[in-house]
């Protein structure tokens, strides 16, 4: 028919061919890769990405060491096949480690573990609080459970009870553990218990009490206030800053105010840190 299109089988297998085109890929922009820009024919791999102008463009580097710079987006051939060129993947900076409260390395998600048979004991409550307060994560991890003793008139009787041996280790942390003092020789009697001998360590602090191993710092002091002998230490300290100490209630009150102070080992003096990380080694090694 006149004026008619007249169509063969040649040519419609050019028709399909180009409604079958692949789609361009998008692609992140890195050093090394080899395009060709489609327009002009260039080939070469990318050495080079920078911004100028306000525009994103990229240097290809090619087989006599020439660059030339091209901008962002459709228009090259990867392999033969169309690409989008996209901007490089933005690099994330590496997860930092969590750091527990002790200054230990935090271990995430750990399942709880049944606790060993071996214990720390402390003198009283409030030693066993601080420790849980700034160790608590290494605790939990390694199964030691903290217990307070009291008091350490009778050591040797309870550590006799205890019954320590290779598989049932005792760590004791002593207030004002200093030679000379009535704590040293409660501990050196201690020591001679039956089965004490590498199975019990006994370390301690200068401190009175311990909550003269926050630093004063932490809780806003530039020093601790002095208390004569005479007086109930406690509630000197308390009376001196203004604080709560005249019932029970009101030192456990002033007490909590002072433990929420403490945030991390740092907060800590020197003095209580390594002998508390010495008796949790010593209960955890090789076991």
């Amino acid at each position: 028919m006149s004026g008619a299109t007249s169509w063969g089988a040649q040519d419609l297998s050019v028709l399909a061919q180009q409604h079958n085109t692949p789609k361009a890929k998008s692609i992140y922009l890195q050093k090394g890769l080899l395009l060709e820009d489609v327009q002009s024919g260039w080939v070469g791999i990318v050495v080079s990405f920078e911004t100028i102008g306000g525009m994103q463009v990229f240097g290809l580097e090619d087989a006599a060491r020439r660059v030339k710079k091209f901008p962002l987006g459709p228009g090259f051939l990867l392999e033969g096949e169309p690409v989008i060129v996209v901007a490089p993947k933005k690099k994330t900076a590496p997860s930092q480690p969590k750091i527990s409260r002790s200054g230990s390395i935090e271990v995430e998600n750990a399942p709880a573990r049944v606790a060993r048979a071996s214990r720390i004991w402390v003198e009283g409550t409030h030693d066993a609080e601080l420790i849980e307060k700034v160790w608590g994560h290494d605790l939990r991890v390694e199964g030691i459970v903290v217990e307070p003793l009291h008091g350490v008139d009778d050591l040797a009787g309870a550590i006799q009870a205890f019954g320590p041996s290779p598989q049932r280790k005792l760590g004791v942390l002593v207030d004002h553990l200093v030679t000379g003092t009535k704590e040293s020789r409660i501990v050196e009697d201690a020591l001679r218990v039956p089965g004490a001998k590498g199975n019990v360590l006994v370390v301690g602090h200068p401190f009175v009490d311990v909550w003269q191993a926050i630093k004063p710092k932490t809780l806003g002091l530039s020093k601790w206030p002095v208390v004569p002998r005479t007086e109930s230490w406690k509630e000197g300290i308390l009376k001196r800053l203004g604080m709560p100490h005249s019932t029970q209630a009101g030192i456990a009150q002033s007490w909590k105010l002072m433990l929420s102070k403490v945030d991390s080992y740092s907060d800590l003096e020197p003095q209580i840190l390594g002998p508390v990380e010495q008796l949790i080694d010593f209960l955890t090694v090789d076991q």
